[in-house]
C-alpha cells in the first residue's frame, strides 16, 4: 500500500545572523567551523516569532481549502512549547483553520519528535481509521540562548509541515523497514523553559551508539546488507551539519577499513546534498531529518525519482530510529516549486550585537505573564523584517495568555 509524504514546506524566521563571525566573537578557529561544523548563517527568532507562529507559517501555504477539510489528525513535534499543559497543537489548531473534527496533540521526544510523529501519523493513515483522509505533522523549535556557552553559532530554528496520506508523492515508507533503539542518559535536557543543559561529549557518544544500535535492529529486521549499494542518498540527524560526517564514517566502519579519502568521497556523494539548507538554518531539532530531505530535493544533486534513501534520527535522552524510504514521483518538482533558495537569502540580516540583542530579550520574556514583543524590539529589525508579511506573529501576552495576529 503507498504511504507517505504527499507535500512538504519550510518555514524559518525573517532574521538572520552569520554563524562565522559569531564564532569568531567566541574565539573560535572560524576555518575549523566552517569546514568541521559546517554551519555558515542560522536564523534569528525575534519576540514575535515562537514556536506557534512558525508551526502556522510552515504548514499554511500547504493547505488550499480542499485539502484542509482533509486533515483528520494534527500532530505538532516541538520541544520548545510555550506551556506545560495545554498544548501547542491547539493553537496551530486554530489559526490553520482546521476542521473541529480533527484529532490534535503535541509530541515530546527532544530531536526524535519529528520521526515519531511522522511513524504516528502514517501508522495512524495505514490504518484505516482515517477513513482515507490525511494528516498533517508539524516540527518546529528553537534553540534557547547560549550566548556564555560558546557553541551558539550553530543555533536557530525552524519548522517543517507535511501531510502524510495514502498518496506519497514525495516520499514513500514502509512502517516495517525500520530499526530503532533507546536508553536513559543525562546528554542534553530542557530542565525549565529557560535552560538548555548540554554535555557535548556525551551527547556525541549517545547519538553514535544510538546510530549503531539503531542500525543493528534494522538489519535483524531486516537482514544485513551493503550499506553502500543499498540506498542512493543518506539522511542523519543533524544537531550542526557537520555532525552527519562523524555518523557516516561511522556506518562506513562497520564491516571495512575505508582510509580517509574514500569517507570523504562517499559522504560528498550521499550525504552532504542533504546538508544545502541546513547549513543556512542552524539547529533543526526535531525537523532535523525533513530539513536534510528537503535540502537533498532542493540542491543541485543527482537525486532522482525511486531513489532509496536511508534516514538515521536520534533524539537526546535518548531514542534512535534507522528507517528508509523511496523518492516520490513528484518529490524535486515539489521542493523547487518552494523556491527555499529564496526565502533564505531574503532574509534579515542582524549584527553579532544585534543578535545577541534579541537572545538576551529573549531570556527575559520567558515565564513572564505580560509583555509585548512590538516594544521590545529597539533595533527595529522585527518591525522591518515582518510588515505586511501576512506571517502569523506574537502580539501580546496577558496574564500569561498569548494572544496572536497575522502581519
Amino acid at each position: 500500500m503507498p504511504l507517505g509524504i504527499e507535500n512538504i514546506g519550510l518555514y524559518t524566521s525573517r532574521l538572520k545572523v552569520d554563524s562565522l563571525r559569531i564564532a569568531a566573537a567566541r574565539g573560535r578557529d572560524v576555518q575549523e567551523t566552517r569546514e568541521q561544523v559546517m554551519v555558515s548563517e542560522r536564523g534569528v527568532l525575534p519576540l514575535c516569532e515562537d514556536a506557534v507562529t512558525m508551526a502556522v507559517n510552515a504548514a499554511r501555504p500547504l493547505l488550499t481549502p480542499a485539502l484542509r477539510n482533509e486533515i483528520d489528525l494534527l500532530i505538532v513535534s516541538t520541544e520548545s512549547s510555550v506551556d506545560f499543559g495545554k498544548p501547542l497543537s491547539n493553537w496551530v489548531h486554530r489559526y490553520l483553520d482546521l476542521p473541529a473534527n480533527c484529532r490534535n496533540f503535541e509530541i515530546k521526544h527532544a530531536c526524535y519528535g519529528g520521526t515519531a510523529a511522522l511513524r504516528t501519523a502514517a501508522a495512524f493513515v495505514a490504518s484505516g481509521a482515517t477513513r482515507g483522509r490525511k494528516a498533517l505533522v508539524i516540527g518546529t523549535d528553537f534553540s534557547r540562548p547560549a550566548l556564555d556557552e560558546g557553541f551558539d553559532f550553530a543555533g536557530g530554528g525552524c519548522a517543517v509541515a507535511f501531510v502524510v496520506s495514502l498518496d506519497p508523492q514525495v516520499l514513500s515508507i514502509d512502517l516495517d523497514r525500520s530499526g530503532y533503539w533507546t536508553n536513559h542518559v543525562y546528554d542534553v535536557f530542557r530542565p525549565t523553559a529557560r535552560t538548555e543543559i548540554a554535555d557535548n561529549q556525551l551527547s556525541l557518544f549517545s547519538y553514535l551508539d544510538a546510530l549503531d544500535g539503531a542500525y543493528t535492529h534494522y538489519e535483524s529486521v531486516n537482514g544485513e546488507i551493503d550499506f553502500e549499494a543499498a540506498f542512493r542518498k543518506h539522511i542523519y540527524h543533524a544537531p550542526f551539519p557537520g555532525m552527519t560526517f562523524q555518523a557516516h564514517r561511522t556506518l562506513l566502519r562497520r564491516r571495512s577499513n575505508p582510509d580517509k579519502r574514500a569517507i570523504r568521497a562517499s559522504f560528498e556523494a550521499k550525504v552532504a546534498d542533504g546538508l544545502y539548507f541546513a547549513r543556512r538554518i542552524g539547529a533543526c531539532y526535531g525537523a532535523s531529518n525533513f530539513v536534510c530531505l528537503l535540502g537533498l530535493l532542493g540542491s543541485p544533486g543527482d537525486t532522482s525519482a525511486g531513489d532509496r534513501v536511508s534516514f538515521f534520527s536520534y533524539g537526546s535522552g535518548c531514542q534512535s530510529e534507522f528507517y528508509d524510504a523511496t523518492m516520490g514521483f513528484r518529490a524535486k518538482e515539489t521542493v523547487r516549486a518552494l523556491d527555499l533558495d529564496h526565502l533564505l537569502d531574503s532574509r534579515v540580516p542582524v549584527s553579532v550585537d544585534g543578535y545577541e540583542r534579541i537572545e538576551r530579550l529573549r531570556e527575559a520574556s520567558f515565564d513572564c505573564p505580560n509583555f509585548v514583543p512590538a516594544q521590545m524590539d529597539p533595533g527595529g529589525e522585527a518591525e522591518e523584517a515582518y510588515r505586511a508579511s501576512g506571517l502569523l506573529v506574537l502580539r501580546r501576552v496577558s496574564n500569561f495568555r498569548r494572544e496572536y495576529d497575522w502581519a
